[in-house]
């Protein structure tokens, strides 16, 4: 496997998202990190991260974003974890949506930079991490900092599933699919979910193919 490590710049008059800028902009907040980024199938983005310093302004930006629908902290002594859902721009929307698709690892987390760049390291084969790059589109640019091998780790090979295709392999392990003698069916993995089996199949089809295939890198 190999890895490469880049950095996000938007142009010099803009930022990712304008909830970043106004963050950034705080100077008594400092965003340490985001742990998971998703975006949902509404078209909404979730996120999970982390900063320090003052959590009422903090709190204060997040209930007054026009950007966000929801959001809760937990934490004390100025360090802090928030999940929030969230409004995409168009570019934020572009390049999760192409991540989703391809077969790469984002390795979290995800650092956030003062300057309202992000950086973060892909891991795959040379096909996936080409795909994963993102486009320098809309004046952003793509800095490559850093690449090499990796030797593959355990976390590594369910990184690539999607939180939905994470529930569903959770689920069908735990009622027994992937046991010897299998104990459970696709119908017994759907009654859980509360989805049809064909989506189950569907679900598990591209969960092997997406994790199967590192083995073959």
């Amino acid at each position: 496997m190999r890895y490469v490590t880049v950095r996000i710049s938007p142009p010099a008059d803009s930022s990712l998202h304008p909830l970043m800028a106004e963050l950034a902009a705080a100077p008594d907040i400092t965003r340490e990190a985001i742990h998971r980024v998703d975006l949902l199938a509404d078209g909404t983005i979730v996120m999970v991260g982390e900063s320090r310093g003052n959590q009422r302004r903090f709190e204060r930006i997040m209930a007054d974003s026009e950007y966000v629908y929801e959001y809760t902290t937990t934490g004390a002594d100025g360090q802090w974890y928030s999940y929030s859902n969230l409004e995409p721009t168009e570019p934020s929307e572009r390049m999760l949506a192409a991540q989703q698709q391809s077969t790469g690892v984002v390795e979290m987390p995800i650092v956030p930079n003062a300057d309202g760049s992000i950086e973060y390291t892909l891991v795959g084969d040379e096909a996936s991490l080409a795909e994963s790059m993102p486009p320098e589109a809309d004046g952003y640019t793509v800095e490559l900092l850093e690449t090499g091998d990796r030797e593959p780790r355990a976390e590594d090979l369910f990184a690539p599933l999607t939180a939905r295709q994470q529930t569903v392999l959770e689920t069908a392990i735990e009622h027994g699919y992937y046991a010897n003698p299998r104990e459970a069916t696709h119908e017994d993995i759907a009654a859980a979910l509360g989805c049809s089996p064909s989506t189950v199949g569907e679900h598990l089809r591209k969960i092997e193919a997406r994790v199967f295939s590192q083995f073959t890198r």
